[in-house]
């Protein structure tokens, strides 16, 4: 049971840092959008309170249809007869469906656009290539806050995309993976704080807090640890996630982006919101080349010291029942 889900994760991560993602017709987490966007206009109404039991029902539905259909999934394939055909087609299977949860080459593709864009010294491009990944306006952005937008993306999507999946995983198998992408899905949606989803994505918003509470945290430490194998500054990183960490409006977010920022030697600025690290340093395409580094490495310490020992010691104890 622990080899097989060792050799699930291998070939999740080995598949989306090698591959990336299929396209969006044919990815479980699109058809997850494609649901909550259909929902999240039926939640709308005059009155507050109904609105936010509305947001409740979108995350009660969305999660429901992937845990009912992850599940099933894993139950039918704990039935094959036990032979080696039957392994391997679990695992494949179990991989695949893993890997959509986790996008390490996703986030990678974007950061490229954005440094071909400014290798072209096209900073509106590169702008509107930052876009794509972060919520903020972009528009009016210099180079040093495009770059550190997405360093801070970077940052906070080894969590989104990479620990928080293989977290969940490593407690509740690929329903669990399942269960964290249709909330960090729904939060990336209407967990806005604006007038239109504020009361609508007060749900997502709130569960999406709570199921990275201890990812983010774990993140923060395992990337400085990436940061002493990497030679990068790994006694700022954490003098800086300690000093930082909760300075972002998350009360997530800035743990993984603080470690990175402390790692880089610079700071990371959202104007007008937060300041992480206290370097002066212009940021250069140089600090994205390691910061994708970081987050690599970071992907495959997670894995070996964190999902794991949780995997091993369910499995131990009988609790861990899921491929």
């Amino acid at each position: 049971m622990i080899i097989e889900s060792i050799l699930v994760i291998s070939l999740a991560l080995l598949l989306d840092m090698n591959l990336g993602d299929p396209k969006n017709k044919y990815h479980p987490t699109a058809w997850i959008g494609k649901l909550i966007s259909v929902l999240t206009p039926l939640a709308k109404n005059q009155y507050s309170k109904l609105e936010i039991l509305g947001g409740i029902v979108i995350i009660v539905i969305s999660s429901g249809i992937v845990i009912l259909l992850t599940s099933t999934l894993t139950v039918g394939l704990s039935l094959l007869s036990p032979d080696i055909f039957s392994l391997i087609l679990t695992i494949v299977i179990s991989g695949l469906l893993l890997k959509t949860t986790i996008a390490i080459h996703g986030m990678e593709k974007h950061a490229n656009a954005v440094l071909e864009s400014l290798g072209k010294n096209n900073l509106d491009q590169a702008r509107e290539c930052l876009s794509m990944i972060v919520k903020r306006n972009t528009k009016n952005l210099d180079k040093n806050h495009v770059i550190s937008g997405v360093l801070e993306s970077i940052s906070e999507n080894t969590v989104d995309g990479i620990t928080g999946p293989l977290f969940y995983y490593a407690l509740f198998g690929l329903p669990g993976a399942f269960m964290y992408r249709v909330v960090n899905t729904a939060d990336s949606m209407i967990g806005y704080k604006s007038q239109i989803f504020k009361n609508i994505g007060w749900f997502a918003a709130s569960c999406d807090t709570i199921l990275n509470y201890i990812p983010a945290r774990l993140t923060g430490l395992v990337m400085i640890l990436s940061a002493a194998i990497l030679q990068n500054d790994w006694k700022k990183s954490f003098k800086t996630m300690i000093r930082d960490g909760k300075k972002t409006e998350s009360p997530n977010a800035g743990y993984p982006m603080a470690a990175l920022a402390g790692a880089l030697q610079t700071k990371f600025e959202k104007i007008n919101h937060y300041q992480l690290g206290n370097d002066e340093i212009t940021l250069t395409e140089e600090h994205i080349y390691s910061a994708i580094k970081i987050m690599k490495l970071t992907s495959i310490l997670f894995f070996g010291i964190i999902t794991i020992p949780i995997i091993s010691i369910l499995s131990i104890l009988g609790w861990w029942i899921h491929a």
